[in-house]
């Protein structure tokens, strides 16, 4: 299996332990109650799967897939249905299971080690090798694969970087969004969705077809193993900041991600409800994102 997705929630340092997996007693609220006309454009429904195991069928209900790179279902036929494919790549970190990995820590720019994913490490997002790596090796090799188009993880450690030391990581948030824009130059017509990176999206938010929001609603506790709320301020932040992408490209294509115990349908439906009340195209799933998770039925 791929990187998972759920490590952002943690860097970006919104994880609250405090929070309850239960909903709360009132109905679940739009952040903003302006943006629940928008869900009558009925967002198109979208899926993350980093197996594959699961038979081309329980594909049919999404017109979206992100989909690990190397450990994925095959492609053409899902193609073949009229499925937009986007491949993973982690640009903020490098994981040991990559062959590129060795290349990488030849070069001396991984740093530490991320505490909640083992084997994924901090990479240096400034350095031009890995630029070209990026540009000119790493994404050329997911379209080759049969993707549309490729999802950028881990650009939330950039800016995280910096702000825990300043000095050491002068330019990383820059460098981050420079990068976005060096993948966008070199492969113009390709999908391109980000994952989180909030502190650049007013810069990349142009350059994108999809931005993605993870754990807007509900996160994951890394130490407590279960899903939890995130805090009315962290839900506003997020639900605000990509709508103000939307706002700065009526293109772009706006995701939510959420965390949720799947046996419990009625919070599952809950915050379908929700996100689509901000406007939003949203899927619930468990942290591992190995197994396919339909949305409840009405």
């Amino acid at each position: 299996m791929g990187g998972l997705i759920g490590r952002r929630a943690v860097a970006a340092g919104l994880v609250s332990g405090a929070a309850s997996l239960a909903l709360p007693n009132r109905p679940l609220r739009a952040a903003q109650a302006g943006r629940a006309a928008a869900s009558s454009s009925s967002p198109a429904p979208w899926a993350v799967y980093y197996a594959d195991a699961a038979p081309l069928s329980a594909f049919q209900p999404y017109r979206l897939l992100v989909l690990d790179s190397r450990t994925h279902p095959p492609l053409q036929p899902l193609a073949d249905r009229g499925k937009s494919l986007f491949g993973y790549l982690s640009v903020g970190e490098v994981e040991t299971h990559r062959p590129w990995f060795g290349r990488v820590k030849g070069w001396g720019i991984l740093d530490q080690e991320n505490p909640n994913w083992p084997g994924s490490f901090y990479v240096d997002v400034r350095d031009r090798r890995w630029i070209s790596l990026v540009v000119e090796e790493l994404v050329p090799a997911i379209l080759r694969e049969g993707f549309h188009g490729v999802f950028l993880d881990t650009l939330d450690n950039p800016p995280h970087l910096e702000r825990t030391d300043r000095e050491r990581w002068r330019g990383m948030t820059d460098a981050a969004a420079a990068l976005v824009r060096a993948i966008r130059r070199n492969w113009p017509d390709i999908g391109l969705m980000q994952n989180r990176a909030y502190e650049i999206l007013p810069q990349t938010a142009p350059l994108l077809t999809h931005a993605l929001g993870e754990s807007v609603y509900a996160g994951w506790d890394f130490a407590a193993k279960r899903p939890h709320r995130q805090s009315a301020e962290d839900y506003r932040f997020q639900v605000e900041v990509l709508t103000a992408a939307g706002v700065s490209n009526p293109r772009l294509g706006l995701l939510t991600l959420d965390y949720w115990d799947p046996a419990d349908k009625a919070g599952l439906r809950a915050i379908y409800d929700l996100q689509r009340a901000n406007g939003f195209s949203p899927y619930v799933s468990t942290v591992e994102l190995d197994r396919l998770i339909p949305e409840p039925a009405r």
